[in-house]
C-alpha cells in the first residue's frame, strides 16, 4: 500500500506564537495517527516560483490516514488556533508504490 504525505509550504508567516500555539496540538495529533516528520522547519532553497520559508513534510501509512487525520477533531481543533496567522498550501500526496 502507497503512503500518503503532507507537504505544507509556508508563504508568510504573520505571528509566530499562534503558529506555536498550534504546534503544540498540531503534532501530537500527527504522530497519534502515526504521522512521522521528514522535514519540519529546517533549510529551505527555492526554485522556480516557490518562496524559501518554512516547510514540513509528514509521512503517513496511507493516504486515506494521512486525509483522515487533517480532517480529524484533534487536528481542526490545532487548525482553529492557528487561524489566520500563517499563509501556506498544503497538499495530501500519495506515495509512489512501484
Amino acid at each position: 500500500m502507497a503512503k500518503g504525505y503532507w507537504v505544507s509550504c509556508y508563504r508568510s508567516i504573520r505571528n509566530t506564537e499562534a503558529l506555536a500555539g498550534y504546534a503544540e496540538l498540531a503534532g501530537p495529533a500527527i504522530t497519534a495517527a502515526g504521522g512521522r516528520f521528514l522535514a519540519r522547519g529546517g533549510r529551505v532553497e527555492a526554485r522556480e516560483a516557490g518562496v524559501a520559508e518554512r516547510t514540513v513534510i509528514v509521512e503517513f501509512d496511507s493516504f486515506d490516514t494521512a486525509v483522515a487525520t487533517y480532517e480529524s477533531d484533534a487536528y481542526k481543533a490545532a487548525l482553529a488556533i492557528l487561524g489566520d496567522a500563517v499563509e501556506r498550501e498544503i497538499r495530501i500526496v500519495e506515495g509512489f508504490d512501484g
